[in-house]
């Protein structure tokens, strides 16, 4: 049986495959065997609700029966954990370290903190070891979150007090996050987004723009550096809804390169072979959280902290360079 997985810190998205035992069953049935966290009363809502996909379509009848090898897609909802969260001796890149706060350099593919799905291994859990005094703050002082596959700073509260300024500080947009992108496609020149995000009308799996019912969003965007069918922009975030940038940029029909669920297939024509492959090879969004300025919860002074692109994006970054330079 292929356990159930997550691929999404903030939206709990689970993801199985039918194994042949449960050929022919009904779907939810099928569920409550793979997703063991949750009870079929609950699974059969969420089918219901329209949370569940199989093999990329969204079924909502309960008894429709599913075939060995089928692939699924929960969007589970966040619940309250009942169990009790351990430390890890995990090792995370600490930036900078005082008796209020920290920065932490996240990499790709670390989870922010457990959920539907995974209950530890998460930088919560690091954090827990690292910065027992985290234990009294909630969620070991994790102030805002970075998809799972996103890679860059975030920073920590290590008291109540410093919680509590940090996160009036990041409601009032008064700390200021940049990122950067690899897109799809040349852009011209730099813009701001301010589209209102909510969750998709039909695939209850994802965020999109919507005209009803979403929450205000403003991405601004620059060009970093351009490319032959490519762009690599600098980006800053003045509201920080699920999945922002990925949204924004797809809405425009630039989507972030080796994101796997707004990207779309890779576009480019003509592209080097050594080029494309490493662009296919991406498997996670090419999206980095570079640069993160605040005031300092206790000397009220500004504080600022930078962190390079991973080497997966500036391997790309250099592909590009040789394979791809702007206006080749």
């Amino acid at each position: 049986m292929t356990a159930a997985t997550p691929d999404d810190d903030a939206d709990l998205v689970l993801h199985a495959e039918v194994p042949e035992s449960g050929d022919g069953k009904r779907l939810d049935a099928v569920c409550a065997q793979l997703f063991a966290d949750f009870s079929r009363s609950r699974l059969q809502a969420w089918i219901e609700a329209g949370r569940l996909q199989v093999d990329g379509e969204v079924v909502t009848r309960c008894r429709h029966p599913v075939t060995a090898g089928a692939r699924l897609r929960l969007l589970a909802e966040e619940i309250e954990e009942a169990f009790t969260l351990e430390p890890q001796d995990l090792p995370i890149d600490v930036v900078h370290a005082d008796r209020d706060l920290a920065v932490i350099d996240k990499p790709a593919g670390l989870t922010v903190h457990p959920g539907a799905g995974q209950r530890d291994g998460t930088l919560q859990n690091a954090l827990l070891h690292h910065f027992p005094q985290t234990a009294a703050v909630p969620r070991a002082g994790i102030v805002h979150r970075l998809d799972k596959d996103t890679s860059g700073l975030m920073v920590v509260a290590l008291n109540l007090k410093a919680h509590a300024r940090l996160v009036a500080d990041l409601q009032a947009r008064e700390i200021r996050r940049e990122y950067e992108a690899l897109v799809q496609g040349e852009l011209i020149s730099g813009a701001t987004i301010d589209l209102p995000i909510g969750r998709h009308p039909r695939d209850r799996l994802r965020m999109a723009v919507v005209e009803h019912g979403g929450r205000d969003a403003v991405t601004h965007y620059r060009i970093g550096e351009r490319f032959a069918q490519f762009t690599r922009l600098d980006v800053r975030l003045e509201t920080g809804r699920t999945h922002q940038i990925r949204v924004h940029l797809a809405q425009l029909r630039h989507p972030i390169v080796g994101d796997p669920l707004y990207g779309g297939p890779l576009r480019g024509s003509g592209l080097e072979p050594e080029l494309r492959e490493a662009l296919r090879a991406m498997r996670r969004q090419a999206l980095h959280a570079r640069a993160l300025a605040l005031v300092h919860p206790r000397s009220g002074a500004e504080a600022s902290w930078e962190r390079p692109a991973p080497e997966d994006m500036q391997m790309l970054y250099a592909l590009l360079r040789r394979f791809a330079p702007h206006g080749a």
